[in-house]
């Protein structure tokens, strides 16, 4: 008699699931949702803009900070980098079709924490003072 056993072969894990540890979309997650990433990418949905635009509507962003993360978004497909023949010369920034896809829920979500920073703020004060909080019902 053949013995079976009960157990089925696992499915292989998918390699573009992001709880996958192998899967190369987390560290796409990780541009994307990095503080700078995300500001960068929803602030150029109103339309390209020069390095130096992007550091003025982006408070608190070095220039260094913004190099970095422009090079990767671009190395990513989520921007394109166009040079524009001026003297000195100037870069100018925009979405890609690829990165306007990305920006569309990252605008939703920046919209969320504008709206309820307070009461995460809050929520954090309570618990750092030794609040119990009670969920609402």
């Amino acid at each position: 008699m053949e013995a079976r056993s009960q157990v089925t072969p696992a499915t292989p894990p998918d390699p573009c699931d992001a709880f996958n540890r192998d899967c190369p979309g987390r560290e796409v997650l990780d541009h994307l949702t990095s503080r700078w990433g995300l500001l960068i990418l929803v602030g150029l949905q109103g339309g390209p803009l020069r390095f130096h635009e992007l550091r003025t509507l982006i408070d608190g962003v070095s220039e260094k900070m913004l190099s970095q993360n422009l090079r990767t978004l671009v190395r990513d497909g989520l921007l394109s980098r166009e040079v524009l023949p001026t003297v000195p010369p100037s870069v100018r920034y925009a979405l890609t079709p690829l990165g306007a896809d990305a920006a569309a829920p990252l605008e939703t979500l920046l919209r969320w924490v504008k709206g309820n920073a307070r009461e995460v703020v809050a929520a954090q004060t309570g618990h750092d003072a030794g609040a119990v909080t009670v969920p609402p019902q």
